[in-house]
């Protein structure tokens, strides 16, 4: 038998408080009437004996403190479900808002996702190939992976999510079988229209689920909208047997709805005003990544956060390092330069791509080629710090390659364009011909026999249209002075 309660106790803010409530239930649904007919949703956020807090999703403008009607649902939110949500577009709480009407649901389930034994977990194994060089060679994303993109103000990280969701596929079927869950929160009307309007021009609609939560939309539905759109993941993974990449943008955005919501309950703020639950409440999501035994599909997540002022130890990309499996970090100072996508090579990694790749997976000289170019860059900052004391004039002539290397490798590898769809073979092959503009027994980190399969300088002077007499000059400098 469903109660319903006349009145309410407390008005504050998107918070009304009931008292003399029995069997409630953490996050169950509410429905409110108000004296005009209308109902709204709320969602139970607290629970104090038989005193409930309620947060309103439409807000509590016109709610009566004497005459409105509150009924306890009995279940926690639900997300309406079934195949044809592909190729639809949901607000921040799961309604239609494409104009398509309702989905034909097939089944429903409980936005939180459904326990997880850590034992039924299949270690990922296998890659997307987004069609980026630098994170399809460098930080290669795995199935089942959980890889954030930490970036900044004015960069192009929703330039960037766009083209991952129109280039991303699986490897060993060229996509079939693959599916997007692309989920924005507290994005603007133009951002908003820039996705739609990006993934139907692509013609990449068909295989994508949509949730929009706008910046003008109520603060509990961006709480949500993360949740609605990992358990459309799950349904399409779990139980259609497809592999799901999550992008979700802004969690910067999600975790400010979070403080907000957490100081209407009159909580104690942790680190910078966030609630001390914080941690727990990114792993929430986060840890709805994986594959699971028994089942075909995954479900890889890369979330995308704006650190404010850049901070990379500000609380939430902070706690985000902790719990996910690496980082995308986008440059500002490539960005500056023009470089599209203005991915940090040094500070992004991926911790679980060196079980994804190789052999069997991408091709069996990845890994050698991706140490090369993280070792042969890295040599390439540390002369360019030596240069700006002692000029470029005083460096030695392996040096001065290492120079030209650096500069080749910014503006043809990881400039890419927004446009332009690598293959991994290409990207390899890229690799391949921008290392073997550096002398040959600089290539330490490959065994000799792979560099030998590989490696053609007269092919990187011609691609690259470089000086072949001025190159000749130098790598016999080097070889003569034992570099």
């Amino acid at each position: 038998m469903s109660l319903q309660y006349i009145g309410l106790s407390e008005i504050n803010g998107s918070l009304v408080v009931l008292d003399h409530v029995q069997g409630a239930s953490y996050d169950e649904m509410v429905e409110l009437q108000l004296d005009n007919g209308t109902t709204r949703l709320g969602r139970i956020v607290q629970i104090e004996g038989e005193r409930v807090v309620v947060q309103v999703f439409e807000g509590t403008n016109d709610l009566s403190l004497s005459n409105t009607k509150t009924k306890l649902v009995g279940h926690p939110m639900e997300l309406a479900l079934s195949k044809e949500i592909l190729g639809r577009v949901f607000s921040g709480a799961g309604k239609p808002i494409d104009g398509l009407g309702d989905i034909y649901a097939v089944k429903t389930a409980d936005i939180n996702g459904q326990p997880l034994n850590p034992v039924g977990r299949v270690y990922p194994r296998n890659y997307i190939n987004t069609g980026i060089s630098s994170i399809d060679c460098l930080m290669t994303l795995i199935r089942g992976q959980k890889l954030p993109i930490f970036s900044g103000s004015g960069m192009p990280h929703n330039q960037l999510a766009v083209q991952i969701v129109k280039q991303a596929k699986v490897a060993d079927d060229n996509g079939k079988g693959f599916a997007v869950v692309f989920a924005a929160m507290g994005v603007t009307n133009d951002v908003a229209d820039y996705f739609r309007r990006s993934f139907e021009e692509a013609g990449v609609m068909e295989r994508v689920v949509m949730f929009l939560n706008l910046s003008n939309d109520p603060i509990i539905e961006r709480i949500l909208t993360p949740r609605c759109a990992l358990t459309a993941a799950e349904y399409l993974a779990f139980e259609h047997d497809m592999h799901v990449l999550v992008i979700y943008t802004d969690v910067t955005s999600y975790c400010e709805a979070l403080r907000e919501f957490s100081s209407s309950k009159g909580e104690i703020p942790g680190r910078k005003g966030y609630p001390g639950y914080l941690y727990s409440d990114l792993a929430s999501l986060y840890e709805r990544a994986g594959i699971i035994k028994g089942a075909e599909g995954s479900v890889t997540q890369i979330p995308i956060l704006t650190m404010p002022n850049n901070d990379i130890t500000h609380p939430v990309p902070d706690l985000t390092g902790y719990i996910t499996e690496g980082q995308i970090t986008l440059d500002s100072e490539l960005n500056a330069m023009g470089i599209y996508p203005p991915i940090g090579v040094l500070p992004s990694l991926s911790r679980l791509m060196k079980d994804g790749i190789g052999e069997g997976y991408t091709r069996v000289d990845h890994s050698d080629v991706s140490n090369q170019l993280f070792a042969c860059y890295n040599h390439v900052q540390e002369v360019r710090s030596l240069t700006s004391v002692i000029g470029e004039d005083e460096l030695s002539p392996t040096d001065k390659k290492y120079m030209e290397f650096g500069k080749l490798f910014e503006q043809h590898f990881i400039n890419q364009g927004f446009d332009v769809n690598r293959s991994i073979v290409e990207t390899l092959d890229l690799g391949w011909n921008l290392l073997s503009i550096l002398p040959k027994g600089e290539l330490d980190r490959i065994d000799n026999a792979v560099v030998d399969q590989h490696y053609d300088h007269e092919k990187a002077v011609k691609d690259f249209g470089l000086s072949e007499d001025t190159i000749i000059k130098e790598l016999h400098n080097a070889n003569a002075s034992g570099n």
